[in-house]
């Protein structure tokens, strides 16, 4: 879900005084480290499935939900850098399995969805490099809130469904449905201007170097959200069809 784990308290204890600070290419070496781990679960437990391991294949799907939103609280709030390459393990578990379901039903979709992401990622940071969206306390706030909402609104769909209910229109393909779907993609894009922010006032700032860690697992949460949101909404749009 939503990204909760970035925020722009930057003390000066924080500041490094010795040995060597934050920077934005570190942060991004970590990134794309954390992406190969997270690449390598998901092809792992997709080809569980095309080799007919189905069982195996949705154990290590269950698994990654369960443990990668279980690491994701913990990483959050005690910051523990040990944790997140294994988060990183878990997602990729995770998003494997979701991936190849729906992959298995809409071919096709899962490159649609990948597509989609790194153009919604890299117009984002063109938009922020060229100060159009800019990462004001007030943009903040408003990310934030409707952020918490959605999470909520999420949180409460998943308990209802074992009881039969659901929150309307989260799992409808009407065209309400839709929309608000593809509302939740642009939130959850407009995220990612909120994580290169971090990032970059880190570097600025001078945090600790094990604080692009922190940056990089941050951005990474928020783009398997954006992930997930995408394939959901190109799902229900060829449903349609």
């Amino acid at each position: 879900m939503a990204n909760p784990v970035l925020n722009d308290k930057f003390s000066e204890q924080e500041r490094v005084l010795q040995g060597e600070p934050m920077t934005v290419n570190g942060t991004l070496q970590v990134t794309a480290f954390l992406g190969a781990l997270l690449f390598a679960a998901a092809a792992f437990t997709w080809s569980r499935f095309t080799l007919g391991y189905t069982d195996l294949a949705m154990t290590l799907t269950g698994a990654g939900l369960i443990l990668g939103f279980i690491l994701g609280l913990v990483i959050a709030f005690t910051r523990m850098k040990a944790l997140i390459p294994v988060y990183a393990v878990c997602e990729g578990m995770f998003l494997g399995g979701v991936s190849a379901t729906f992959e298995a039903s809409m071919p096709g979709i899962v490159s649609q969805a990948v597509a989609g992401t790194f153009a919604a990622l890299f117009s984002m940071l063109i938009l922020y490099r060229a100060n159009v969206i800019r990462c004001t306390d007030k943009f903040r706030s408003v990310i934030f809130i409707t952020t918490a909402s959605i999470a909520v609104v999420y949180l409460v769909n998943f308990i209802g469904s074992f009881f039969g209910l659901h929150v309307p229109l989260i799992n409808s393909s009407s065209t309400a449905g839709i929309v608000v779907t593809a509302v939740i993609v642009v939130i959850a894009a407009l995220n990612l201007i909120i994580d290169f922010d971090f990032i970059e006032r880190g570097a600025q700032n001078m945090l600790p170097k094990d604080m692009e860690w922190y940056g990089a697992f941050g951005l990474m949460v928020t783009i398997v959200w954006l992930y997930l949101e995408i394939l959901r909404l190109l799902a229900k749009l060829q449903s349609r069809r």
